[in-house]
């Protein structure tokens, strides 16, 4: 991968994860370790057999088993970026991947499931979780699928 030459936080972490994308499209899997953290955190939701990501990651599929063409993808803050992609009317991704100094230390894969993404601030001692600290700062936007029946969660940040 080609150096990122961007000073803004927001702005890099989101360059990174697009090179992150183009680099796996041209299956050069060896490049994509140099930015990943040895103690890389995974979570998955959706079909068992969907580990599509995470199985490019880690060199058990090729590149062209499963190809991801993101749609969209969206800084949020200084660590996490947001990627979503669609193919057809069956398939539909989200991976929110959080970065720090230029690093990936989280990934989260979404398949088949709608993600609405919230903001908790934070709140002085003793006050609850409310509409007044709390705001969606990200929501699933598949247009082609949006009559689709799909579980849905909240990821809260």
């Amino acid at each position: 991968m080609g150096e990122i030459n961007v000073t803004d936080p927001k702005s890099q972490n989101q360059a990174i994860v697009h090179a992150l994308y183009k680099t796996l499209a041209n299956g050069d899997t060896k490049n994509v370790t140099r930015i990943l953290a040895t103690d890389l955190e995974w979570w998955f939701h959706g079909p068992l057999n969907c580990h599509h990501m995470m199985r490019m990651l880690t060199g058990e599929a090729l590149p062209t088993e499963f190809k991801f063409e993101p749609r969209s993808i969206t800084a949020i803050g200084d660590e996490i970026v947001i990627a979503e992609g669609y193919e057809g009317a069956h398939v539909y991704w989200v991976h929110v991947w959080t970065l720090k100094e230029g690093l990936i230390t989280r990934f989260r894969e979404y398949f088949n499931t709608w993600l609405t993404v919230k903001e908790l601030k934070p709140k002085p001692v003793g006050q609850w979780v409310s509409k007044e600290n709390c705001s969606t700062v990200w929501r699933s936007q598949p247009r082609d699928l949006f009559r689709r029946s799909l579980p849905g969660l909240m990821l809260a940040i």
